[in-house]
């Protein structure tokens, strides 16, 4: 959530800062703003709503100058509008401020500023910053803004200018993502690689409490004592237009499109029938594994539901006891952990603000931790013990869908290596599951083929205000999964329920017209979750009901039937959520909804 851009060079920085914030809108947004120095002039433009209603204002009232810093805002302290909006900026115009996250003590830091004459005029808890850097400003802005975070509490990416030091930008970074670029004769900085990655591929990956100095003459990296800091360059090697539509009317649908393509290369040099499952560098021994005792898998959201079928195939492949947990709920209910628990954290984006708690939480407490993300360099890529990277490319749609299918295959993988060390399962059955998992990507693509069912059916429902999800074992997983894309995007009312909990509540929900997508993929449960459908067809429903080819006798019990490709029943959730990924997509078309930016929510909640 938030997004932030700088930009020290020669070139005119409106634009350029436009063009970054452009690329940042993903993260989610509610107001924008620049604040740009010419000469020894700071001027600021900001206002609530989407980045066009800022390039409206700055058309008619252009601003000049190659130094300046840029924000997206996505309110958490304060109402939208233009005043909450960033930059904030001193009483005196003179020194500006952006953040990404939250001041905890920005309440006691208000009421002592104002002690010493400081005026307030939003209710942020930004607005506390730039009085702060003032404060303490004796003619050194890096000097001022060390001191200014000294006493700041909470999470933050920080950008500073100042007009008394007009060719400067000073930031800095904790718990909230901040990058470097550095290009020729010119250096930025942004919260995501995609909003600078048009101008260079080279980056700093900065760690927390790292200060960012950027001026004309180059970059300084500076530890919190102030010592500089030697770090070695990050280059991009994946495209500019990986971050573009490519054709497509929407990122998500792009991104649903890119499946079988990230399905395998996910896979790729990782998982080979013959060969023991690679997992690049976990490091993490026979022995290792053999002691331990207890598994958490912490996530949450999309993240979350990867992680419950990940609790599933582990235990059932590699027999080790797996708890699936909510990070934000995981982090302050005191766990049970040691020396012989295993932790594994999954994030897209490596910068989930709660589940980067409770991977420290865990490690203070002894714990191993393997993180599963797919941004290199990501927080919790570099505070974990082992890292496992899904080769997803940029996802850009706020809703996830491309870095589920490949946590999926993380899962998998994972499950597939601690079963070989601990010979839980033969080794013709990891074999079997291996040359399975190569057919993935074709399968999927063949779902992605026969989308018309989908589109039919959202066409005639989309106006419905619920509508509920069923299934078993993995499919229950999967429909929990589809109920999230469904309230995301579409903004339509809906449940996931376990097939065998109808009776012990849900079905009191179930009256004529009521729409219900119904998985059955699993092969022993398929005769229980075609009981479980003609429950809510004998209270009528409308049912869509989702199986594998071959099972054409679901359509004596639903109203519309959908078949995806044969596949093994432990691998059918990676296959058997694009079906309802599409469905989501169009009925949000369906309803005019603005797909890639569902309103209030953010691609990387990076504030608690």
């Amino acid at each position: 959530m938030c997004g932030i851009v700088g930009f020290v060079g020669k070139r005119e920085a409106s634009p350029i800062l436009i063009e970054g914030l452009s690329k940042l809108e993903y993260r989610g947004y509610d107001s924008a703003g620049v604040a740009i120095l010419d000469g020894d002039k700071l001027n600021v433009t900001k206002c609530k709503g989407r980045l066009a209603n800022l390039e409206d204002k700055l058309e008619t009232t252009p601003l000049k100058g190659c130094v300046g810093i840029g924000h997206t805002r996505w309110a958490t302290h304060g109402e939208p509008s233009d005043l909450n909006s960033h930059p904030h900026t001193t009483e005196d115009g003179t020194i500006s401020v952006v953040h990404n996250g939250i001041i905890e003590n920005y309440i006691h830091l208000r009421e002592w500023l104002m002690t010493k004459g400081y005026n307030f005029a939003s209710e942020t808890d930004t607005e506390v910053i730039p009085h702060l850097v003032d404060y303490f400003y004796d003619g050194d802005l890096t000097d001022a803004v060390m001191k200014a975070v000294a006493k700041m509490e909470g999470s933050y990416a920080i950008g500073v200018v100042c007009s008394k030091e007009p060719d400067k930008v000073v930031a800095v970074r904790k718990d909230s993502p901040l990058i470097v670029g550095l290009g020729k004769e010119e250096s930025f900085i942004a919260s995501d690689i995609p909003a600078i990655l048009n101008h260079t591929r080279d980056i700093y990956l900065l760690n927390d409490k790292e200060f960012v100095v950027m001026t004309k003459d180059g970059v300084k990296l500076l530890s919190e004592e102030g010592e500089e800091i030697k770090r070695d360059i990050y280059h991009v090697t994946w495209n500019a237009d990986a971050a573009e539509k490519g054709g497509f009317e929407h990122f998500m649908i792009k991104e649903i499109h890119e499946q079988p393509k990230v399905i395998k290369d996910t896979m790729t040099s990782r998982i080979m029938p013959g060969k023991p499952v690679t997992l690049d560098d976990i490091k993490i021994t026979k022995e290792q594994i053999e002691n331990i005792d207890k598994i958490y898998i912490v996530a949450c959201g999309t993240a979350y539901h990867a992680g419950v079928v990940g609790k599933y195939v582990i235990e059932k492949l590699a027999r080790i006891p797996v708890e699936i947990e909510v990070a934000s709920e995981f982090r302050y209910r005191d766990p049970i952990i040691n020396e012989r628990t295993l932790m594994m954290v999954i994030s897209q984006s490596g910068e989930t603000a709660d589940t980067l708690a409770a991977l420290r939480e865990a490690k203070k407490q002894g714990a191993r931790v393997i993180a599963v993300t797919n941004v290199v360099g990501s927080s919790v890529s570099r505070e974990a013990d082992d890292v496992l990277y899904t080769w997803a490319g940029p996802e850009i749609a706020v809703a996830s869908t491309k870095a589920y299918v490949t946590q999926l295959i993380a899962m998998y993988m994972i499950a597939l290596f601690f079963a070989e060390n601990k010979k839980t399962i033969s080794e013709e059955t990891i074999d079997q599951i291996k040359k399975e998992m190569l057919t993935l990507p074709e399968k999927a693509e063949k779902v992605l083929e026969n989308k018309e069912t989908i589109q039919k059916f959202t066409a005639k429902t989309y106006m419905h205000k619920d509508m509920f999800f069923l299934g078993r074992g993995l499919d229950y997983a999967v429909a929990m999964e589809g109920s999230l894309k469904l309230k995301e995007i579409s903004y339509i009312h809906s449940e996931a329920y376990a097939g065998g909990e109808l009776k012990h509540g849900p079905i009191a929900l179930i009256e004529k017209g009521t729409i219900v997508i119904a998985g059955a993929t699993q092969e022993d449960l398929f005769d229980k979750m075609v009981s479980n459908i003609k429950e809510v067809k004998t209270r009528g429903a409308n049912v869509l009901g989702i199986t594998c080819e071959g099972h054409d006798e679901i359509e004596k019990t639903v109203d519309s039937a959908l078949y995806i490709p044969k596949v093994m029943d432990i691998l059918s959730p990676v296959v058997s959520v694009i079906p309802l990924q599409l469905l989501s997509y169009y009925m949000a078309i369906q309803k005019g909804c603005d797909v890639d930016k569902p309103r209030n929510l953010a691609k990387s909640v990076t504030v608690e």
